[in-house]
């Protein structure tokens, strides 16, 4: 009787601590990071159709906090939802999963450039008789 109420209290107690309530946590691809301290969040969610029972992806941007500007475009991240931070930010970023694959980065390769030949000079092209 008493392991019985301590797990119950324990329990309870679990419930008092997470005294925020569920949040949902969220896994999506950053599609902008042009503002400071906020993130576009692209998050896929897969439904069916209700008449046609095909299933097709569905998309959602959420806008997130970044508060140290670590997400850049293209990363994998993973964000929770929160009180309202402004107008639009009602969720928070809490992981980088993934970081996106460098685009830009080119091994450039020394080239020897060689003198360019010089053409003939074309010929003047014949003038057309003027159309009436």
């Amino acid at each position: 009787m008493a392991s019985e109420t301590s797990a119950a209290s324990g329990a309870k107690g679990t419930q008092a601590d997470n005294s925020r309530g569920a949040r949902r946590v969220e896994v999506g691809i950053v599609l902008s990071d042009v503002r400071q301290k906020t993130i576009t969040v692209e998050v896929k969610h897969l439904v069916k159709h209700a008449r046609y029972g095909k299933y097709i992806f569905r998309s959602t941007h959420l806008h997130a906090h970044d508060e140290k500007n670590e997400a850049k475009k293209g990363d994998r991240v993973e964000v929770v939802e929160t009180r309202p931070i402004s107008k639009q930010k009602r969720w928070r970023l809490i992981k980088v999963v993934e970081r996106a694959a460098v685009l830009g980065t080119l091994d450039i390769k020394e080239v020897e450039v060689n003198a360019p030949k010089k053409e003939a000079p074309k010929a003047a092209p014949a003038a057309e008789a003027p159309k009436a």
